[in-house]
Order: structure tokens, then sequence, then C-alpha cells
């Protein structure tokens, strides 16, 4: 893995953790799978994201979803062209 995709890794980390304080978190880059697709000519890159928290409960999947957006911030702007989620409860994971 390329040293810009390790550190996008961990930004994306130190955002997921800070926001939602995880606990389980996995992010995969997906990078190499997009190479020559439109939306990574401009350097941003594909990730997977599962991720486990308490702070899902009661919510759908459209929010959870709003919530990790919110989480990533600029990054979505800056590192990350597609984002796939896979967000759960503790108690659903």
């Amino acid at each position: 893995m390329s040293e810009a995709a390790t550190g996008r890794i961990e930004r994306i980390r130190t955002a997921l953790t800070a926001a939602l304080a995880p606990a389980e978190l996995e992010i995969r880059d997906d990078s190499h799978r997009h190479v020559g697709h439109a939306g990574a000519r401009d350097g941003r890159g594909h990730f997977h994201v599962r991720i486990v928290s308490g702070a899902f409960a009661g919510q759908g999947a459209v929010a959870r979803h709003r919530a990790i957006y919110a989480a990533l911030g600029a990054l979505m702007q800056t590192d990350i062209h597609a984002l796939a989620i896979d967000a759960r409860t503790p108690e659903e994971a």
C-alpha cells in the first residue's frame, strides 16, 4: 500500500474514532479497482468502511451514513471519492 493510501486510511480512522467511538473499525482502500475511472482522475480514493458503534443505536441506515459523512467532513472533498459503508450497532455485529 502506498504512503498516500496509508495516510488517508489513518485520517479516516482518526476522524471516525473521534466522532463515533467505534467498537470495531475496518477501512479498506479499493482505489486500485478503479484505476482509469473518471472519478479517480482527481486523485481521491475509493474506500470501504465497516464500523460498529453504539452511536448508531436507534438510527436507520440513512442516519448512520449521514453521521459517518459528517464525521469525515472535509475528507470527503479532499481524500475520498467513493465510500462503501457497512455501519452496525454492537448488537447487530
